[in-house]
């Protein structure tokens, strides 16, 4: 995939949709199908000339064959190439099932398009909630940063590299972070940007040069600076990026507007 010129690479970033087999699922009081559904015509409306979608991991909620299926249906009107990592509420069986006619989208994977390389992680521990990457999960990063095919590199995985502030959430940073930016830091003259989901927040931030950015959920928020855990008010959403032949970032994050729902405070975790 290339564009000619000066003209951007249009790339939507969706995670945590944490959708159920059951079309009426909620997480914390909210319907996580409906929550999408409204992100998703928000897509529709605001990215008609997008060029591919990052779907960056907890998919699903209970790790149902039929809410894979019904994300790879919903994604797949889009009429563009999708590319998805599992997050820690995910399971690959059932994913790789849903995605089988696109399991060479399915991370870790490397993507190139126009001048850029995007490299996809797999940062989830098999039935925990915190972040890892494992040997060969660094191996593969460092083996993709040094046959990049593109001049500018973005590296995509589900758990935040870096802590956001929120006390409770920052026990889940990826435990190997100080080894991924050793890599990082020693394949930099092409790196751009890291982004990363999990947090269900916006964050913008710089690593030596480097843009970091995470996404809100496609479903309930998680309210930033919290020392425990808690429900932010923030609406649902999706960030967009423009990514320049020259290595420039433009990055914005849009929102659904007028959903509202009462928190149920019977649950005490995600």
């Amino acid at each position: 995939m290339s564009k000619a010129g000066d003209t951007p690479l249009r790339v939507v970033q969706l995670s945590d949709c944490h959708l159920f087999a059951d079309t009426e699922g909620k997480l914390l009081g909210l319907n996580t199908q409906f929550s999408l559904d409204k992100v998703l015509d928000l897509v529709r409306e605001e990215q008609p000339d997008m060029d591919l979608i990052l779907a960056t991991g907890d998919l699903s909620q209970d790790a149902s064959f039929e809410a894979y299926q019904r994300l790879a249906d919903s994604l797949r009107a889009f009429r563009v190439p999708v590319y998805w990592i599992e997050g820690n509420h995910d399971k690959p069986a059932p994913m790789l099932e849903a995605f089988a006619d696109q399991r060479e989208q399915v991370g870790p994977c490397v993507v190139d398009v126009g001048n850029w390389t995007i490299i996809m992680l797999d940062s989830t521990i098999p039935g925990e909630v915190p972040g890892e990457l494992y040997d060969d999960d660094l191996t593969f990063l460092e083996q993709s940063l040094k046959s990049a095919r593109g001049d500018h590199v973005m590296v995509c995985l589900h758990h935040h590299p870096v802590p956001m502030g929120c006390k409770w959430l920052d026990t889940q940073v990826v435990a190997s972070a100080d080894r991924f930016f050793d890599v990082i830091d020693r394949n930099s003259r092409k790196i751009r940007t890291i982004i990363w989901g999990h947090v269900h927040q916006e964050y913008a931030g710089d690593h030596n040069g480097i843009s970091l950015y995470s996404v809100p959920s496609t479903c309930v928020q998680f309210k930033p600076g919290s020392e425990d855990f808690a429900v932010d008010k923030e609406p649902p959403g999706y960030r967009w990026f423009d990514l320049y032949p020259d290595g420039r970032i433009d990055t914005q994050v849009s929102r659904v507007q007028g959903i509202e729902f009462e928190v149920d405070f019977s649950v005490k975790g995600y």
